[in-house]
């Protein structure tokens, strides 16, 4: 009978292991949906990139109280995720504890470390808890982050607490009928339970076990469903981060081919295709719904940790515009869900009459924006909410003709005049005759 926790151990790893497969599967297909865009360039760069921005947390300084706290969470992520390993092992073949052999006393250092470490953590997530609900802090209480989002930031904190909690009462339990691997935490609360039988503190270590191994589980599964799943998604991000100036716009490529084929003498553009050719329905110009944005920008919006800290350095948020970039993003993650589900359901996308623009991101929210950059600048992943409005005002200029009153004016300036102004380019230079 010895075998059957391991037996049991194996098929909940299996089914988490498949569920978790299935779940990172749908987002990778939401995710390409969207169109191809080369990013393969200056690949030292973008290693380099990768390394300082999501291992090792660059942009996280601008906010030197909350980067420490967040460093202490994301250590312990990384770190006591090497104790998983060994449950893993002992949960498959009946063992227990089964690297304290080989360590030797190094052993002991590195539980005693770990102990450490989930105090810590436990502290942080304590601080980031109060922060959202006793502080309420602006940024976690715009409009956006009413509902599942506001509750999904608890729901991690409480995970986080929990297996860090399970992890020290486990420990403290076996310290009473073994001694301790040099648990430097358990050993101190080890007299919290030394009135207890042996038999008891079995249960509660054999109890807490599971109980921690399940939740990290369960905490992989829950993820797909997070704005947390950024813990995976933060490193192939940066390294496709845009590695142009921020204020670089790309050029489409529809009209940029058509420009050339204008351009050139020996193109007629009156001229029959050619017997046979392929016609090609022409692409939109710019983004209405999510399937006209690259690949990237599905990444980004799934990518989005929700921290807030575009929406906080936008200065059309900051003045009351109902620009939200953290919504922009939110709002594209939640669109590509719903075209996945109906992929789900139906096999393939069948139009459901929604679109990302004005399903989901208003006009007043594209045209409210300066365009300033201090979104993708303040994003701690390299996120570029600024590409999404970008291609979606493209498709209300080039598609719609819909560009607000002061910019249509202006453009029409530019054709006639060359210039913004309204005045023709022979009065160009009339002010000089009145200095």
């Amino acid at each position: 009978m010895e075998w059957i926790p391991s037996i049991v151990f194996i098929a909940v790893l299996a089914v988490a292991s498949f569920l978790f497969y299935k779940n990172v599967n749908k987002i990778r297909r939401n995710i390409n949906l969207g169109k191809d865009v080369d990013r393969t360039d200056r690949s030292a760069e973008r290693w380099k990139t990768m390394w300082k921005v999501a291992f090792g947390q660059s942009k996280m300084q601008a906010r030197p109280i909350p980067a420490f706290l967040h460093l202490i969470v994301y250590a312990g992520f990384l770190l006591i995720n090497i104790e998983v390993l060994e449950i893993v092992i002992d949960g498959i073949f009946g063992t227990h504890r089964v690297l304290a052999a080989p360590l030797g006393s190094f052993y002991n250092v590195v539980i005693g470390f770990f102990e450490i470490l989930a105090v810590l953590v436990i502290v942080a997530c304590v601080v980031f808890w109060y922060r959202r609900n006793v502080m309420k802090l602006d940024r976690f209480n715009k409009p956006e982050m009413k509902g599942w989002a506001f509750k999904d930031a608890n729901n991690i904190l409480y995970i986080e607490i929990t297996l860090m909690l399970a992890l020290l009462i486990m420990n403290t339990a076996e310290a009473n009928f073994i001694g301790g691997h040099g648990f430097i935490i358990s050993n101190a609360l080890a007299p919290l339970f030394s009135g207890m039988e042996q038999q008891t503190l079995h249960f509660l270590e054999r109890f807490f076990w599971w109980l921690h191994i399940l939740g990290i589980l369960a905490f992989l599964n829950y993820l797909p469903f997070s704005k947390h799943f950024h813990i995976i998604l933060a490193f192939p991000n940066t390294w496709y981060s845009n590695l142009n100036a921020k204020g670089r716009f790309e050029n489409m490529k529809s009209v940029t081919d058509e420009v050339k084929m204008m351009m050139d003498p020996n193109v007629d553009p009156f001229a029959a295709p050619p017997e046979g050719a392929e016609m090609k329905e022409p692409e939109r110009f710019g983004a209405k719904d999510v399937t006209d944005l690259n690949w990237v920008n599905l990444m980004n919006a799934y990518t989005c940790t929700e921290c807030g800290r575009c929406t906080d350095n936008c200065p059309a948020n900051k003045t009351g515009k109902k620009l939200s970039p953290r919504k922009i993003m939110m709002d594209t993650r939640d669109r590509v869900e719903e075209i996945g589900a109906i992929i789900d359901k139906e096999g393939e996308f069948k139009d459901d009459g929604k679109s990302l623009l004005d399903g989901y991101i208003t006009r007043e929210e594209l045209w409210a924006c300066t365009t300033c950059n201090a979104c993708t600048d303040a994003c701690p992943v390299n996120i570029d909410p600024l590409s999404i409005i970008m291609q979606m005002r493209q498709y209300l200029v080039m598609e719609e003709s819909a560009a607000p009153q002061e910019l249509n004016i202006m453009m029409t300036n530019v054709e006639n005049n060359g210039a913004p102004w309204q005045f023709n380019q022979m009065d160009r230079l009339n002010w000089k005759d009145e200095m």
